[in-house]
């Protein structure tokens, strides 16, 4: 099975800087893996790449749909790997870059034919979470579906989430669904990880969302919400950094003092699940960007993937 160079890690660790010059120096095309980036328009509070960034390294899957549109794993499992089977074709290293580790695992751990969304049902879980915890509903799963719940994280609500909902909608647990046949991974995945040192990752992340507030982040979500592009309920509505700004704008508040506080807790706690998750996968050769830059943590990752390479072939 062909390898796919793939860099993960929590959100401002750095990843895109890196990922460009790992890009360049071997030739590369980035695929993300960012379950935000996704959505057309919304640019700012999603820290797309930059038009800089964009120019020197071939970027995919960012803009594809509109926020109004689902989008889930699956799909992009199968767009990552159409993504990767066409820069292979012509001979570039695809590199997969992102946080959203359902994504990367649904692509490098297979996928089995689930049930669609069920948007009402997802929308009152997600809002039970955001009220209650995910720990209520973690419980609440172990009670119907103790295997699903096993493998789950109690802090992992994404997942959560979509096991209860799975169950709701159909009335057979995540786990029956699962035991079926699965969609098998065409690609192996070589991890790299990003991390730092919690407290530096945590200042990174709250100067990241000063940025993005200097930079125009209350106005584009405005601009989104007057024109109904993005509206309380939209999929794309509970991305970090939106959901927060949207509440004060369908209160007609114009207070956005609190919400960019939340926006901050809220992008921490984020990162804080994404190493939950990316620690939990085996293999992953981590870099810690606090005693290194993004150049020598690139050199690092080429070095080792040439290697690799080396051994494989």
């Amino acid at each position: 099975m062909r390898s796919v160079l793939a860099i993960v890690g929590p959100t401002a660790s750095g990843k895109t800087g890196v990922a460009v010059r790992v890009a360049q120096e071997l030739g590369g095309e980035i695929i993300s893996a960012d379950s935000r980036q996704i959505y057309r328009r919304l640019d700012i509070g999603t820290a797309k790449p930059t038009i800089d960034e964009a120019r020197l390294a071939r970027h995919h899957l960012i803009d594809i749909i509109e926020p109004s549109e689902p989008y889930d794993a699956t799909r992009f499992a199968i767009d990552a790997e159409n993504a990767i089977a066409s820069i292979i074709s012509t001979g570039a290293e695809p590199i997969l870059v992102g946080g959203t580790g359902f994504y990367v695992r649904s692509l490098f751990e297979g996928l089995f034919e689930g049930p669609g969304r069920n948007e009402p049902v997802r929308e009152k879980l997600e809002r039970r979470a955001r009220e209650h915890g995910s720990e209520s509903l973690h419980e609440e799963l172990a009670g119907i579906d103790p295997g699903s719940a096993s493998r789950i994280h109690p802090n992992d609500v994404l997942r959560i989430v979509r096991a209860l909902e799975v169950y709701i909608s159909t009335g057979s647990t995540l786990t029956s669904w699962q035991s079926g046949s699965g969609r098998r991974p065409a690609y192996a995945p070589v991890y790299f990880g990003l991390t730092m040192d919690r407290v530096r990752l945590y200042a990174r992340i709250d100067r990241r969302v000063d940025a993005m507030i200097a930079a125009g982040l209350i106005d584009e979500v405005r601009r989104l919400f007057e024109s109904g592009a993005l509206l309380p309920g939209l999929p794309a509505a509970n991305a970090v950094g939106y959901r927060e700004i949207l509440d004060v704008l369908a209160a007609d508040g114009t207070d956005f003092t609190e919400a960019i506080e939340l926006i901050k807790r809220n992008t921490r706690r984020y990162s804080k699940r994404q190493m939950t998750w990316f620690s939990s996968i085996e293999g992953v050769d981590w870099l810690d960007m606090g005693e290194i830059g993004e150049e020598e943590a690139a050199r690092l990752i080429v070095t080792r993937w040439r290697e690799r390479r080396t051994c494989e072939e």
